[in-house]
C-alpha cells in the first residue's frame, strides 16, 4: 500500500524546511522555514500519537540538504542454497536480513560487510549488488523519513553463528522454508523470494525502484 497523502505532503514539507534552513541567509525567511517546519511537525502529530513538539525536535535533529537515509541489507548464502537470517531484537524477535543504517565514512559495501558481522557472527564477502528500491514504493510500513533500501548478495568467506546486541537467534533458511513472522519495516517475502533469484544469476542485473 502506498503511504497516505498526509505523510507524503509532511515529508514534503520538513525536507523543504531542511534544506531552505541550510542555506538561508535572511532571517526572515529562517523564521518562514522554522515555521513550515513547525507545520510539518503539527500535521504529523494530528495523524499520530506522537506530540508535536517532540516530532519537531526529531525534525530539527535533521540539517543540511534533505536527502533519502539509506539501509543496507545483505542475503547471505551458503553452499546448500540457505539465506541467513537474524531476530531483531528491536522488533519484537521478527526474523529479517542483517543490515542497517549506513554508516559515514563507510561505502555501501562495506557496511554491510559489518553489519553482518555484527549481527550474526559471520564475514562475507559481497558478490554484487541486487537492489536498490525505495522504501515507500517497496510497501514496507510507512516512515518518517525517506529512505532507499540496498540488498547485496553475499557470500560466507569465515566466522560462525553468534548473537550480536541487536539480535536474539541466527539461522539458515532454504527458499521453502522461509520463517512468517517478518520484520516487515526491514525485509518483505517478495524481497527474499527476489534475493533467492539473484543468487542463482550473477548476470542478473540490478533491481531498482
Amino acid at each position: 500500500m502506498a503511504d497516505p497523502d498526509w505523510l507524503t505532503w509532511t515529508r514534503e514539507l520538513q525536507a523543504i524546511a531542511q534544506t531552505g534552513l541550510a542555506f538561508v541567509r535572511d532571517p526572515y525567511d529562517r523564521e518562514r522555514y522554522e515555521t513550515l517546519r513547525a507545520l510539518a511537525s503539527r500535521i504529523m502529530a494530528a495523524h499520530t500519537a506522537a506530540p508535536a513538539d517532540g516530532i519537531e525536535a526529531l525534525f530539527a535533529g535533521e540539517t543540511g540538504y534533505a536527502t533519502p537515509k539509506v539501509d543496507v541489507r545483505g542475503a547471505v548464502f551458503d553452499d546448500r542454497r540457505r539465506v541467513l537470517m537474524v531476530r531483531e531484537v528491536a522488533d519484537g524477535g521478527r526474523w529479517t536480513l542483517p543490515g542497517g543504517w549506513a554508516d559515514v565514512n563507510l561505502t555501501p559495501a562495506e557496511n554491510v560487510i559489518k553489519e553482518v558481522a555484527e549481527e550474526s557472527g559471520f564475514q562475507v564477502r559481497v558478490r554484487k549488488l541486487a537492489a536498490l528500491w525505495d522504501r515507500t514504493r517497496q510497501g514496507h510500513p510507512s516512515g518518517v523519513f525517506s529512505c532507499c533500501k540496498l540488498f547485496y548478495i553475499c557470500d560466507v568467506v569465515g566466522g560462525a553463528a553468534e548473537v550480536g546486541p541487536e539480535t536474539s537467534e541466527v539461522g539458515w533458511f532454504a527458499e521453502r522454508d522461509l520463517p512468517d513472522d517478518l520484520s516487515l519495516g526491514r525485509v518483505l517475502p517478495g524481497q527474499l523470494r527476489r534475493m533467492f533469484v539473484h543468487a542463482g544469476d550473477d548476470a542478473l542485473p540490478t533491481d531498482f525502484e
